[in-house]
């Protein structure tokens, strides 16, 4: 591929490491709770509208997982609020659970006090390895698929308190890009929104793959072999699907950001118009409607300095939010994050009462 080449346009930084980009991370998991309480867990499929027709031949029928508390069974009049959670790039719902330990981690974080709610975590992986939760023709509307189809569908399923102050968002990584956005742009829906080691945050002005790589990718001809492609190079097919898609240019239908070796100035235009600092201020309104939001990234995670960078914004028009830099690297505490911190996060900031 060569050392030029910035994956992504670095919205997928050197902060994975080979072992991310070609296996299953393992990551630390918390003790074991004493006296824990089995959740459930479900997998179902959930048909999306929003991704129908897409020109990549996505499934609009989405694999999601559901944890259901331990006395959704018995309590039958009860209804509990929604935490959905976003998984991410190269990665699917299963390999989060798997990441972030679950179920253990939920069934200790209700041991320790968190209050019970429903956990949805929709599996949003692409022909290229990830949706970046993003609305493309080529992918389909992947933001509207976890805004509303995800939403309209649990709610109308399961016992939930159907409404935004009972809902919470949270992602890591590509995932926690996922949060920003859908979180900025869908405030109606969420109360609360937390983002874990958010990645993609920054606008780019320059992108650029090497001569080696570019025919590498125009060689392609089937779906079949984008998925032989390195890691790097799928990532930035998946950015380009995402953020540039081109209804005209089979097989792909995307438009990358350099053609006869030089930068496409326009195809950058659109990558830095879906970089969340760069539209951050069009929705401030919105996120002064959140009861809370919050931010973390480990201070080893070559990430932190965009998360910081959107903490300081949040800081700059006075919205209260919560910002942590812990020990570790971009997944090496994000299960013990998620039991002691997202999860009781939600239950200190969302509405456990009140009618559907």
């Amino acid at each position: 591929m060569g050392k030029r080449m910035i994956l992504a346009g670095a919205v997928l930084t050197s902060v994975f490491s080979s072992t991310l980009a070609t296996a299953q991370v393992q990551t630390k998991v918390p003790p074991v709770v004493a006296g824990a309480r089995a959740v459930t867990v479900q997998r179902i499929k959930v048909h999306a509208p929003s991704i129908e027709g897409n020109l990549e031949g996505e499934s609009a029928d989405r694999d999601v997982i559901v944890v259901l508390p331990p006395d959704y069974a018995t309590a039958r009049k009860k209804r509990y609020p929604v935490i959905y959670a976003l998984h991410g790039y190269s990665i699917g719902a299963e390999q989060w659970i798997n990441e972030i330990h679950v179920p253990q981690v939920v069934e200790g974080a209700f041991a320790l006090g968190t209050q019970p709610m429903i956990l949805v975590l929709p599996d949003s992986k692409t022909l290229h390895n990830g949706s970046m939760y993003s609305s493309s023709p080529t992918t389909g509307d992947f933001e509207r698929f976890v805004a509303q189809d995800l939403v309209a569908y649990v709610d109308t399923h399961y016992r939930t308190l159907a409404r935004q102050e009972s809902r919470g968002l949270v992602g890591h990584s590509m995932g926690g890009y996922g949060a920003s956005r859908i979180g900025m742009k869908h405030a109606d829906v969420f109360g609360a929104v937390y983002m874990m080691s958010p990645c993609c945050l920054s606008a780019r002005d320059t992108s650029l793959l090497d001569a080696g790589a570019v025919a590498q990718i125009e060689r392609l001809k089937t779906r079949e072999a984008a998925t032989t492609l390195p890691w790097g190079l799928r990532a930035t097919l998946a950015a380009a699907a995402a953020w540039s898609p081109n209804p005209k240019a089979p097989p792909f239908y995307l438009d990358l950001p350099i053609k006869d070796g030089k930068p496409r100035q326009d195809v950058l235009a659109k990558w830095a118009a879906n970089a969340p600092l760069a539209f951050i201020d069009q929705y401030i309104g919105n996120l002064r409607r959140y009861r809370a939001i919050a931010i973390d990234v480990g201070d080893k995670d070559g990430l932190r300095v965009d998360a910081q960078a959107l903490h300081e914004v949040l800081d700059r028009y006075g919205l209260a939010n919560s910002f942590t830099i812990y020990p570790g690297d971009h997944t090496s505490a994000v299960a013990d994050r998620f039991q002691n911190y997202v999860l009781p996060f939600f239950s200190k900031n969302l509405m456990f009462t009140g009618k559907r």
